[in-house]
């Protein structure tokens, strides 16, 4: 009996204990366990299989969740879809799906998203063999700037496809080791790209435009080298070149009254006159077009207006964790993120409620973890001056980070002395130590209780505001930024690249005339003295007015168009900078260069505009080097003979004379011909009847019109002037 009796004694002993053991968890709920994070995720699963965390949403905002659900409906199978920034993830996403699977008791396929990617993908009671070669070929094919979104849609795509394990074996091609060999492109545009957009957009709208314009007008000039103005000897100097003297002679003869006034050519080319206006305003409106259209190009390839998705978080999205956290707080003062693996024991949880409870002054603690995505910016402060908004509380508001394990305490009104929380030892504050979470966090509600009394009230600084999510995002315009910098450097590169050309071009023309026989200008009778003289050699044989022994002739015997203008250029300039010094010459000698010198302008000028007609014909051309070169053989040898080589009048004046059989005649006549040929014949000049004629179709000078066929008949220096006036109609 006594046995009976105790033991019913230490029965009721044992239902009074779980009795009272239950009052008082009804009073104080226990802590919960490393569970609570797969319970708090099943339980968020069962309401909506779509759950996205509201701890990023300036990269994946909540209100995305319907095209997540959207997508998840393709697959075919029970889809439960968890967006979970990376500090909620465990070391193994796998084993939190897992976890999520057991506590939710559902079939179905199990996808862990984080903002880099699918974290884990699982598969329970359905039939999805393809799922993982879908996420790998996910992972290989997408760049690394994808969006949760983005990867999540491209994975379902792969799924459904029914070839994930071909995509994976092409991808996997592509791929060595831990690294990709071959990036796939990046689907978004940066701020960094946008600014070298607008740089490159700054250096093509100046750069280019201004190098043709630069480019043109150098090409132009070099065409235009070969008729440019020619100014008149006895005044008007407007169009003079460079470096020659314009001015008259004293004794320079009467010009007739109706003569049309002697021109001669510049050495520069169109640096001897102005540039034309109409021509210079049209070629600088066609730049500015160009400019014009180089921009708008540019605006229509650089569409981009953004660096995301084109999601943005709404007003919601950007509250729910401050309104989740700041609900919590109202309920305990130690709250700790359920999404998040704990960092917080149930004995530390246990510990520090009991610290808080028998705190003097208000202090809250929110356990939660703080990124560039969330709300804050990643800013704390902004966090805590959230919260103190949302609780219309005054409180020490501590933000302690699971994921780092800093502490950053905020003083929103508590009589707290915040110097002395701040001389205490940093090791208190960091995470970069070996003491948990827990241990620091009880250290530092301990000297919370130490520290000295202060007047409540007292309140940090406000923060800085977070970015706007939309502007966060919003890439700058195109013509901002950079593109005032590339402008100039445009302009610069684009002087630049005319100065690259333009020596290309004179190195291509001098390696031209070089790899061509018989067009250099030495070859031809135009090549420069020695340096004592400085004057250019006579072109009849290579004279330097010596009784050198006879040379064979070096003037071209088929001279194209572009040899002739060239010349001519050279050789009236050359007669024209001759003509100015000579105030030593006699009467004869002067009249006889002057007439020379008019006679070439009605050849070569007959449109009387101070240029050489682009339509001279090739006689023509080659009588104005013949009048240019005697001219300044009377100049330099007065006693000189008058008459010009018959063979090829381009050697120069004649040393003598030798009977030579001419075509069409039966017999021999007394010809002059100058030294060289006086030795030994050389080959009569031929030349084209117009500009255009084949190098194959040239015929002898004396059968083209013109008064130079008057020098195959003998004829001499004044004769030729004499027609070519004739010929002009100027008496």
């Amino acid at each position: 009996m006594k046995a009976v009796l105790r033991a019913g004694m230490v029965l009721l002993a044992g239902w009074l204990t779980v009795v009272c053991a239950a009052g008082t968890g009804q009073a104080a709920p226990a802590p919960p366990d490393d569970r609570a994070q797969t319970a708090y995720l099943a339980d968020r699963l069962r309401e909506n299989p779509v759950y996205i965390s509201d701890q990023f949403p300036r990269e994946v905002p909540r209100s995305t969740a319907p095209e997540f659900a959207e997508q998840a409906r393709r697959v075919g199978v029970p889809t439960y879809v968890l967006v979970l920034p990376g500090s909620s993830l465990t070391a193994s996403p796998a084993g939190l799906l897992a976890g999520v699977h057991d506590r939710l008791g559902r079939p179905g396929l199990y996808v862990a998203v984080d903002r880099s990617g699918l974290a884990a993908v699982e598969t329970y009671g359905v039939s999805l063999p393809e799922a993982t070669d879908a996420r790998r070929a996910t992972l290989y094919e997408l760049p690394y700037d994808a969006t949760a979104r983005e990867v999540f849609r491209h994975f379902v795509d792969v799924l459904t496809s029914g070839k994930a394990r071909q995509r994976l074996d092409a991808a996997d091609a592509g791929h060595d080791g831990a690294t990709r060999s071959h990036e796939p492109a990046r689907l978004h545009m940066t701020r960094t790209d946008r600014e070298n957009q607008s740089f490159v957009t700054g250096l093509a709208v100046t750069g280019i435009p201004l190098a043709a314009l630069l480019v043109t007008v150098h090409v132009w000039r070099r065409r235009r080298a070969l008729s440019a103005p020619v100014p008149a000897p006895g005044g008007g100097r407007p169009d003079a070149a460079p470096g020659v003297s314009l001015r008259k002679p004293a004794a320079s003869p009467p010009r007739p009254p109706s003569a049309a006034p002697a021109r001669r050519l510049g050495r520069a080319g169109l640096a001897s006159g102005p540039f034309p206006r109409a021509l210079l305003i049209s070629l600088t409106v066609a730049a500015l077009a160009l400019s014009g259209l180089i921009a708008f190009t540019a605006s229509r390839l650089f569409t981009d207006t953004t660096s995301g998705d084109g999601s943005y978080p709404t007003a919601a999205d950007m509250r729910a964790r401050v309104d989740r956290v700041a609900d919590g707080l109202r309920r305990d003062p130690l709250y700790v993120d359920p999404e998040s693996p704990s960092a917080l024991d149930a004995a530390d949880r246990a510990r520090l409620r009991a610290r808080l409870g028998s705190l003097r002054v208000p202090v809250l603690i929110a356990a939660v973890p703080t990124s560039s995505g969330d709300e804050s910016g990643g800013n704390p402060a902004l966090l805590a001056a959230a919260l103190h908004d949302r609780l219309h509380r005054d409180a020490l508001i501590v933000i302690a980070d699971p994921a780092t394990g800093s502490i950053a305490p905020f003083n929103h009104g508590a009589p707290v002395n915040g110097g002395y929380l701040i001389e205490r030892p940093r090791e208190t504050y960091t995470g970069g130590t070996d003491l948990a979470l827990g241990s620091r966090l009880d250290a530092f509600l301990g000297y919370v209780a130490k520290s000295p009394p202060a007047k409540a009230g007292a309140t940090p600084y406000p923060p800085e505001p977070a970015a706007d999510p939309v502007q966060e995002k919003a890439l700058p315009g195109l013509f901002t930024g950079d593109f005032r910098p590339g402008l100039l450097i445009g302009a610069f590169l684009g002087g630049l690249v005319f100065g690259l050309v333009a020596l290309a071009l004179s190195l291509a023309r001098r390696l031209r005339r070089r790899l061509r026989p018989g067009q250099l200008s030495a070859a031809a009778g135009g090549e420069r003295g020695d340096a004592a003289g400085g004057e250019r050699g006579d072109a009849a044989g290579g004279e330097r007015g010596d009784a050198a022994a006879p040379e064979a002739p070096k003037a071209p015997e088929r001279p194209d168009p572009a040899w002739l203008r060239r010349t001519a250029r050279e050789e009236i300039a050359a007669l024209t900078a001759a003509l100015d010094p000579a105030d030593s010459l006699s009467a004869e000698a002067r009249r006889r260069a002057w007439e020379c010198l008019d006679a070439t302008a009605l050849l070569i000028d007959g449109n009387s505009d101070g240029r050489m007609d682009a339509d001279a014909a090739p006689a023509d051309l080659a009588c104005a080097v013949v009048l240019a070169r005697a001219g300044r053989t009377a100049i330099r040898r007065p006693d000189a003979a008058a008459q010009i080589c018959h063979r090829n009048p381009l050697h120069g004046a004649a040393s003598g004379r030798r009977q030579i059989r001419t075509a069409g005649s039966g017999r021999a006549r007394s010809l002059p011909v100058c030294q060289a040929c006086r030795a030994v014949p050389g080959p009569v000049l031929r030349l084209g009847s117009s500009p255009r004629t084949r190098h194959d179709a040239y015929v002898p000078y004396a059968t083209l019109p013109g008064p130079l066929a008057t020098l195959a008949d003998g004829a001499g220096i004044d004769q030729l002037t004499r027609t070519v006036r004739e010929y002009f109609g100027v008496h």
